[in-house]
């Protein structure tokens, strides 16, 4: 009894109005508590813009895969790798501004993280080209880099200077990995955002960690389809809190505002750095399907993660948006922050993510089991990879055809 007050007290504390901020869930998992002993950096973005798509560029220096808004076509990447396998993201920080430049100037993090995947190759190239740019800078965030010569670190970045936590510190990350959400660490203490967030993600490997090692699947199940909350001391999944499956959508790491989760897979240093691996699911993350690329391909990317032939969205994001649309049925009033987490996962089984892990299982399994002879297979080419690619866009579309049957 004195549970299910203390729940309906807290819900409604939850119906009070609040804002969709623009917003990511990040982390750095170093290599000591990874399956196969490489390091994983992950992003979870969080946005005004659902439509996302990976586009291929040719830098300067490097060719490069990256994130980007469907209805853009400008030099900006909101995550990416490239062939030389350095790995990037970024999140929004709010307490890291220490001037009073104009609004119009600032939100260039895409811009830099754009011009830095044609450029760096690692941590020290990416130092060197903060130094260099022109100030003010335009930013307030946190970026985070990952390299092939097993650099791994965030840097906390302003209009003016830059700080940099090197997450192989074990004064840093004594546990080997590294949280970071909505604000900076080196910023003015209790401002900024996502602090339930990054509560929720520390709780969730702090836990992972003690059971078994982390792989990219681990954290698409943990963290990006995760439902557990760390202020309200609950888990969707696991605890029964409304009697039909509602709940209202605040603070949990999957959000309405969720418009791609990507792991980026690195290599072992003195491992050919063309294989490191982006795996991306694109659209609301509880209802997308991962897939994988190999840097050394990035110009053969999956064609359904791509800009479609007849729209500039990818046809997987569709796919999960047109899934997310059931998740979030009601459009009036303040309808639109009630989520049907029934719909998402329920006792039967039937739940959409339910049926869709099915196809994103087998994709896991069919790739895992291949990439390690793909790692020393010199001669592998991009058609080999076709065949897999085009299975995979086959069991995908079905599985999405098959959900709410």
């Amino acid at each position: 009894m004195k549970k299910t007050l203390r729940i309906a007290a807290l819900l409604l504390i939850l119906l009070f109005p609040f804002t969709d901020a623009l917003s990511c869930t990040s982390g750095i998992i170093t290599g000591r508590l990874t399956k196969d002993g490489r390091p994983l950096l992950f992003k979870h973005r969080d946005t005004g813009e659902m439509n996302n798509r990976v586009e291929f560029f040719q830098g300067s220096r490097y060719n490069f895969l990256a994130l980007v808004d469907s209805p853009s076509e400008g030099s900006v990447a909101w995550s990416g790798s490239n062939i030389a396998g350095f790995c990037i993201i970024n999140t929004a920080s709010y307490n890291l501004k220490d001037d009073d430049i104009d609004a119009s100037l600032m939100d260039l993090e895409g811009v830099l993280m754009y011009k830095a995947l044609g450029v760096c190759s690692n941590l020290k190239d990416f130092e060197n080209f903060l130094d260099t740019l022109t100030r003010p800078m335009g930013v307030e965030a946190n970026f985070g880099v990952i390299d092939a010569e097993g650099g791994a670190a965030y840097y906390e970045v302003n209009n003016h200077s830059w700080k940099k936590f090197d997450v192989n510190d074990p004064a840093v990350a004594p546990e080997g990995y590294y949280i970071v959400t909505n604000f900076s660490f080196s910023g003015r203490e209790d401002e900024g955002m996502g602090y339930i967030r990054n509560a929720n993600a520390n709780h969730i490997l702090k836990e992972g960690i003690k059971k078994e090692k982390i792989d990219p699947q681990w954290i698409y199940n943990n963290i990006s389809r995760s439902f557990y909350h760390s202020q309200l001391k609950i888990d969707l999944k696991r605890d029964k809190v409304t009697p039909d499956g509602w709940f209202i959508d605040q603070d949990f790491i999957p959000r309405k505002i969720s418009s791609a989760s990507l792991v980026f897979q690195g290599v072992k240093k003195g491992e050919d750095p063309s294989m490191t691996i982006m795996w991306t699911v694109l659209g609301y993350p509880p209802v997308g399907v991962a897939v994988p690329v190999i840097m050394k391909f990035a110009d053969h990317a999956p064609s359904y993660i791509l800009k479609s032939e007849n729209s500039m969205n990818a046809e997987l994001c569709d796919l999960a948006l047109n899934a997310k649309s059931d998740i979030f049925p009601i459009k009036r009033g303040n309808g639109s922050k009630y989520l049907n987490f029934g719909l998402l996962f329920n006792k039967k089984g039937t739940g959409y993510t339910q049926k869709l892990s099915k196809a994103e299982n087998y994709i896991f399994k069919v790739f895992n089991d291949n990439i390690d002879s793909w790692r020393k297979d010199k001669n592998l080419t991009p058609q080999a990879l076709d065949h897999y690619y085009q299975e995979y866009h086959s069991i995908i579309k079905n599985a999405y055809q098959n959900i709410g049957k």
